[in-house]
């Protein structure tokens, strides 16, 4: 089992863009996502950004962004699609975010399923209070998250991800008491025949109920909501 920093940096960086079905159709979920968030342009911090999927929208929409994230790979895909915009990418890990934050933030998003690669909810609590200190008074905290809670079983646990004609990306889950073991299984097809990497990480088990209470823990004005694409949402205000 390798961490999630390696998981994704040597594993789905490469075809992360893919999985999410291409940068353009990434680009329109994600400016659905932030599109109730855009009123007032200010400055913005995407935690999680990877290739710019909220931070391009963000940006196109007149924020400052901030896009932090631990993968090279992915920055420099941000890079390349947000050339002229106000993003500044930034790698550095999750939890160190606010040494980086210039100016009490706007916004702080943490959208797909990036809380869920922290280790424990003693470190998301400290995560949310890095992000109360950061937003500026009446700012905003939108996260997002799936909910593992009841895990499908059997056969169900293996579900596909996308494929084509010359890659097959396939999931499988494995239950833990705190924990989901996610194996992330790439067939791809080469000059000679197809060929398999396999990776697997841990994601926290997490129940909206324990996110809320750590947000509200911080300082955060918080609520619960129904998210985009089947995860979990916390809205909060500082």
């Amino acid at each position: 089992m390798t961490s999630v920093v390696d998981h994704y940096e040597t594993h789905l960086a490469p075809i992360y863009s893919w999985m999410a079905g291409g940068v353009d159709h990434a680009l329109s979920l994600g400016t659905a996502d932030v599109s109730t968030l855009v009123e007032t342009p200010g400055y913005a911090v995407d935690l999680g950004a990877g290739f710019g999927m909220h931070s391009i929208p963000l940006a196109r929409a007149g924020f400052q962004v901030l896009a932090i994230d631990t993968s090279a790979y992915l920055l420099d895909e941000l890079r390349r699609h947000a050339a002229g915009l106000p993003v500044t990418p930034m790698q550095a890990d999750l939890k160190d975010f606010a040494r980086h934050v210039s100016s009490p933030a706007d916004l702080i998003l943490c959208m797909g399923d990036t809380l869920t690669h922290l280790q424990s909810v003693v470190e998301i609590g400290q995560l949310f209070r890095d992000v109360a200190a950061s937003l500026r008074p009446g700012g905003r905290f939108v996260a997002t998250f799936r909910d593992y809670r009841t895990l499908p079983q059997g056969d169900r646990r293996l579900f596909p991800v996308r494929s084509d004609a010359r890659r097959i990306h396939t999931c499988f889950l494995e239950q833990m008491p705190e924990r989901v073991v996610v194996h992330d299984i790439i067939h791809e097809l080469g000059t000679d025949g197809w060929s398999m990497k396999v990776s697997s990480y841990e994601k926290l088990r997490l129940a909206p109920e324990v996110v809320s209470r750590a947000a509200e823990a911080a300082g955060l004005r918080c609520r619960s909501l129904t998210g985009p694409r089947g995860m979990l949402m916390i809205q909060a205000q500082a």
